[in-house]
């Protein structure tokens, strides 16, 4: 006997989720390709449960964009507690040091400048990066040491927005790759305190940002499913754009470059052809033309 048919549709677009706290990133995608009904769905950059925001759904040739909009720029709003670090750097974990020590305001906000620019941050042990084949918290849970080496990351803003004795609420814009928790174990081990995440917000991933982001109680109340979902196009403005006809398009479809002509054609770098609204290929620009290196399957 033959397994039955898929009922799932085809699917184009992106959907900013406001994740719940609680909710592993897996599982929001799971919810929404229910939701949706879609046939493939992926997300931009995975948040922990502990962390609430901004994150960003693919469906259909949307998820060929993902890799675009996770090299963007993220950005946080966390709350530090002082006087205690955990084994995973936030409240999810069991503490492992404690300190009786605790910073003043002046204290934390002379010490954000040396958190700001290129760094250098070990992960959490508790993290999804792989080692030997294996994710590193997997490792970590059933008890083996982790040490993960420290990669650069570059923090292009850290700001404190307000504290208190015993906590205290900061906003960064970062790096792919940077880690808000480990951020956050540093700050309170240079201030001699110790520290780790009691909450996590992400207000930003690439284009994406919280004010257009939809909760999940919404969309599965159904009014809001239409009107959520955004054009594949979404994902890559932040890339350079270049319009072109119909026999340019199928060229790109085909695999082949085309060229640019006049003073305003970009010059180098990344960029995206479109054709009447519909995003066709993305691919470098080299010696004045457009080598497409993805190509979209949508119609024109």
């Amino acid at each position: 006997m033959s397994a039955p048919r898929s009922n799932r549709v085809e699917v184009n677009g992106w959907v900013i989720l406001d994740k719940p706290v609680g909710m592993t990133s897996t599982h929001a995608v799971s919810r929404l390709k229910r939701i949706f009904n879609a046939k493939k769905a992926g997300h931009a950059g995975t948040l922990d449960p502990l962390a609430s925001g901004v994150l960003p759904i693919a469906f259909g040739e949307a998820t060929k964009t993902v890799p675009f909009v996770q090299d963007g720029e993220k950005a946080y709003r966390f709350t530090v507690r002082w006087g205690a670090e955990t084994n995973t750097d936030d409240s999810d974990g069991i503490v492992v040091s404690q300190s009786e020590q605790r910073p003043t305001v002046e204290q934390i906000a002379r010490l954000l400048p040396r958190f700001t620019g290129l760094i250098s941050q070990r992960p959490p042990a508790f993290s999804a990066i792989k080692v030997d084949g294996e994710r590193a918290y997997d490792l970590a849970r059933a008890g083996e040491v982790v040490d993960l080496a420290e990669r650069p990351v570059t923090i292009h803003a850290l700001d404190l927005v307000s504290a208190t004795a015993e906590e205290a609420v900061l906003e960064a814009r970062c790096s792919k790759g940077t880690y808000v928790r480990a951020l956050a174990r540093d700050l309170g081990r240079e201030l001699q305190c110790l520290g780790h995440v009691t909450a996590l917000r992400r207000t930003r991933v690439g284009p994406f940002s919280e004010g257009e982001a939809v909760t999940l109680a919404a969309l599965m109340e159904g009014a809001d499913v239409p009107l959520a979902l955004q054009c594949v196009e979404a994902g890559l403005t932040e890339m350079q754009r270049i319009a072109v006809d119909r026999d340019a398009a199928a060229r790109l479809r085909r695999g082949q470059p085309i060229l640019l002509r006049g003073q305003d054609s970009p010059l180098q770098g990344p960029a995206y052809a479109a054709c009447g609204g519909v995003v066709i290929a993305v691919g470098a620009i080299e010696k004045g033309e457009l080598v497409p290196g993805r190509v979209f399957n949508l119609p024109f």
